[in-house]
């Protein structure tokens, strides 16, 4: 499985080469028409429809804390600064893989 991608979601399509879209804007500005990157605001499609997945409701149903520690915040700054901060990648993967286990036993529950 990709990341980013959800067993209950098909991947998203692959984007189109930058060259097609080149070529894409060239013939809408041949045909008298306005290129992507013109002034007009785009419109909206009111047919358009948008499913969020069962783990982006979950954690939107959660709700999230704006709680942060802020002397915390300041020594990081300070170190970050003063070039002694030291990254500990081992306990990043951890807490990585702890937050994924978390989301997908909500997910499943």
């Amino acid at each position: 499985m990709k990341i980013g991608s959800t067993p209950d979601k098909p991947a998203a399509a692959a984007t189109p080469a930058p060259q097609a879209a080149a070529t894409t804007e060239a013939t809408k500005e041949a045909r008298g028409g306005t290129p992507t990157g013109a002034s007009k605001p785009a419109q909206a499609d009111a047919s358009a429809k948008v499913e969020l997945s069962s783990t982006a409701a979950t954690l939107l149903s959660a709700g999230s804390t704006s709680e942060f520690d802020a002397e915390k915040v300041a020594r990081i700054s300070q170190a970050i600064n003063a070039g002694t901060y030291q990254v500990n990648p081992a306990a990043i993967a951890d807490k990585l893989i702890g937050n994924a286990q978390e989301l997908l036993t909500k997910a499943k529950a």
